[in-house]
């Protein structure tokens, strides 16, 4: 029995800011992935889907709700291991995405010790199995697409951290844009090969210009000057660590690939500043040091706005001296 096609990513109305981070990281996996915040019925499957298409095998695998985690990592048969002095692995659900997206809804609702999980073997790109003294180790390298309603409960901010990329969805789209995805969704419904059809050129064209960024990603150095840039701005920003640093590089590396460019420049660290520090920034607790001979006015945004006042105190005000009001005057004694 053949699978439904999915939607195409092309086909998708708006959600710009996610499309790119979720290309980004198809770019490159080594970003970390993407979580999606978002009410439900804003179409977060339907544009993790139409990512699995960018991708050379295509495969797309959603972890359920209630895994265990033998159905995460797999299992070994201990007896097939004692009989035949090898261990017999049962693939899980790491096994089948290796290649291609791994899909967790509601991410916010797995077990803590799943995602945690889950965060290491997409960060490593491999899956280990030990039970009794025997070990199996294979590849699970796979573009990580996570989900969550923050109504519904927050991520550990040490989790939120392992996620590479973080978008949220516009939940009020305008009525030209909600009735444009509705006629979409109505006409794929009807018919899905002839809406795949339809889109094929728009997909095949996205497809190919992710294969050629992906060629053109090593060739582009992660130069001083951009990291200077980056971790300026993450002390500023107040970030936890160091993984926004390296995230921001390599998801701005990965946009001057998408542009063709021959090196990062501005407009890619801008590209994908707010997709790296979303989830991670923090109030800052100093002001980073200015080197000698720069002026106070070159601040970054996040050190001016930290320079205006922290959440809302007023300004100082005057206090004239002599007696107080508020303290009672008590008779003397006679």
């Amino acid at each position: 029995m053949n699978e439904l096609p999915h939607f195409p990513l092309a086909a998708v109305v708006g959600a710009d800011d996610l499309k790119l981070a979720l290309c980004l990281t198809a770019i490159d996996p080594k970003i970390g992935g993407v979580l999606i915040e978002g009410p439900r019925g804003m179409a977060k499957s339907t544009l993790a889907r139409g990512l699995a298409d960018l991708l050379a095998s295509g495969q797309f695998v959603t972890l359920p709700l209630g895994a265990t985690e033998e159905r995460l990592v797999g299992t070994l048969d201990l007896d097939a291991a004692l009989g035949q002095g090898r261990a017999q692995f049962s693939p899980g659900v790491l096994a089948k995405a290796d290649g291609g997206v791994l899909y967790v809804d509601e991410v916010n609702l797995l077990p803590d010790h799943l995602v945690d999980l889950l965060l290491d073997v997409a960060a490593s790109g491999v899956n280990r199995i030990e039970r009794d003294g025997i070990s199996h180790r294979h590849s699970a390298r796979f573009v990580l697409i996570g989900t969550m309603n923050p109504e519904e409960g927050e991520l550990r901010p040490q989790l939120l951290d392992r996620f590479g990329l973080n978008v949220a969805l516009d939940s009020q789209p305008q009525p030209e844009a909600r009735g444009q995805i509705i006629r979409r969704r109505l006409a794929f419904d009807s018919d899905p090969e002839g809406f795949c059809a339809q889109w094929l050129p728009a997909q095949q064209a996205l497809r190919e210009r992710c294969q050629t960024a992906r060629e053109r990603l090593q060739g582009i150095a992660l130069d001083d000057q951009a990291l200077e840039h980056i971790t300026g701005r993450c002390f500023a920003a107040g970030v936890d660590g160091l993984r926004a640093d390296l995230v921001w590089l390599r998801a701005a590396r990965a946009h001057a690939a998408w542009r063709t460019a021959q090196a990062i420049e501005a407009e890619d660290i801008e590209a994908v500043a707010e997709f790296a520090l979303r989830h991670r920034r923090r109030e800052p607790a100093v002001q980073p040091p200015r080197s000698s001979g720069q002026a106070p006015s070159a601040q970054q945004p996040e050190q001016a706005e930290s320079a205006q006042g922290q959440w809302g105190e007023l300004p100082p005000q005057p206090v004239a001296i002599g007696a107080r009001r508020d303290v009672p005057t008590w008779p003397k004694k006679p």
